[in-house]
């Protein structure tokens, strides 16, 4: 990895629109957590995921993997996770995750696929190696703005995630 600090929280978002309602959600998710030193947003990099040689995805592989934290974002895609987010966890090696706690995070249109967190991402994120000490947060669409998804999550969460340090202060010289 480059000189850059390990991020304490990262947030991978696994939606093909830019910018989108999952974006959102996962950095609600992370501010609960003290706030995102990280966020890759796929929709920016979908041109290269499928590039080995893409020296950019590379190093956010090498990021997300050295992060104390990771809430890992999809919209439900056919009761399950995107194409583009399994894109790039395929980046990752055995193991690749080893050491990181990660937080599977799904939004979808109806309770129907409540599950798809605990069926599909969690298994999914176990398999690279993380720790996933929480059941995973399912929002409606219609609910990711607002406080209560989140909150009734945290509640039952928040003693099983890990303290994190503070985030670091940037220095600069005057």
């Amino acid at each position: 990895m480059s000189a850059r600090a390990a991020a304490r929280v990262a947030v991978v978002v696994g939606n093909p629109k830019p910018r989108s309602r999952t974006y959102e959600s996962a950095l609600t998710l992370a501010d609960r957590l003290g706030g995102a030193d990280l966020v890759v947003d796929l929709a920016d990099h979908a041109s290269e995921l499928f590039d080995r040689e893409a020296p950019r995805v590379a190093e956010l592989v090498e990021e997300v993997a050295s992060s104390l934290v990771v809430v890992v974002a999809s919209p439900t895609y056919k009761a399950t996770y995107t194409g583009l987010l399994k894109a790039f966890l395929d980046r990752f090696p055995h193991q690749g995750l080893g050491g990181v706690t990660a937080i599977p995070l799904m939004l979808g249109a109806s309770p129907v696929h409540a599950l798809a967190t605990e069926h599909g991402l969690r298994p999914l994120l176990v398999e690279l190696g993380a720790t996933v000490p929480t059941r995973g947060l399912y929002v409606l669409d219609s609910e990711h703005d607002r406080r209560e998804p989140y909150d009734a999550w945290f509640a039952t969460a928040e003693q099983l995630l890990p303290t994190l340090p503070a985030p670091a202060l940037e220095v600069t010289s005057a």
